[in-house]
């Protein structure tokens, strides 16, 4: 049987009328639906973000700070001799986070979404973007997209950080960035974790770093948090939001 096609520019009309009509029978709230990103940071305080009490070991407790509004705006950690440090803060419109090691969580859990920050670290800081994360003390058993310009570590930004504790450590390999970051210290970039099932891809500044199949479904579903990894890091985060995606 003989195929028959358009010209060029017959094909063209043809297709640019089946999208406009497609478009205007879609109801607008499902042709909207794809761009419809959750912020996980409100740029004002910490509303929908919790910590471990307290946040590691070293620590006998955590407080908060509160602005006049009754919203929180800062926590602070108590260490074992009293003394006061803050963990993390709202400064400038971002979220700012150095001291000792800790994490914050979201008080949303998720299983597959798409899930974006755009951050900095400062030189030899350590941070992480972690997801389907159990909200713990210590450093929490979940996926950690690392954040890492120039620490000692040289699992940079744009891996999928290979946590011994698990067989993620088998894929070293496979899913970490060595040596060279994909952006500089203390500049501004963005990171992006797709997950869905047990595929996890990483993006950053519209790169793809990791296209991963975990075989072991490490983990299904849990809290995003934010890491700080040591005393001398001190990472900022502009804008964090997630797009969940449906099955």
């Amino acid at each position: 049987m003989q195929s028959r096609c358009l010209s060029r520019p017959a094909a063209l009309v043809a297709l640019v009328a089946a999208v406009a009509l497609a478009s205007a029978a879609a109801p607008r709230s499902a042709r909207a639906a794809d761009d419809e990103w959750v912020q996980l940071f409100n740029g004002k305080d910490l509303t929908g973000w919790k910590i471990p009490n307290p946040p590691t070991g070293q620590f006998k407790g955590v407080k908060e700070v509160k602005n006049d509004a009754g919203k929180v705006t800062a926590f602070v950690g108590i260490q074992k001799d009293g003394k006061e440090v803050t963990l993390w803060q709202v400064k400038d419109g971002m979220i700012v986070g150095g001291g000792p090691a800790s994490h914050i969580f979201t008080e949303i859990e998720a299983d597959n979404f798409h899930y974006k920050v755009e951050a900095k670290i400062n030189d030899k800081g350590n941070s992480g973007q972690y997801f389907r994360t159990k909200f713990e003390g210590g450093f929490p058993a979940g996926y950690e997209a690392q954040i890492n310009a120039t620490h000692t570590d040289q699992i940079r930004t744009g891996s999928l950080y290979p946590d011994g504790r698990t067989k993620l450590g088998m894929f070293r390999k496979d899913i970490c960035v060595m040596k060279d970051a994909p952006h500089k210290a203390d500049e501004f970039f963005t990171q992006e974790v797709i997950a869905e099932g047990n595929h996890i891809q990483i993006i950053v500044n519209g790169k793809k770093t990791v296209d991963f199949k975990d075989p072991n479904e490490t983990y299904k579903k849990g809290h995003f948090a934010l890491q700080g990894h040591d005393p001398g890091s001190v990472m900022t985060f502009k804008k964090v939001e997630y797009k969940p995606i449906k099955k």
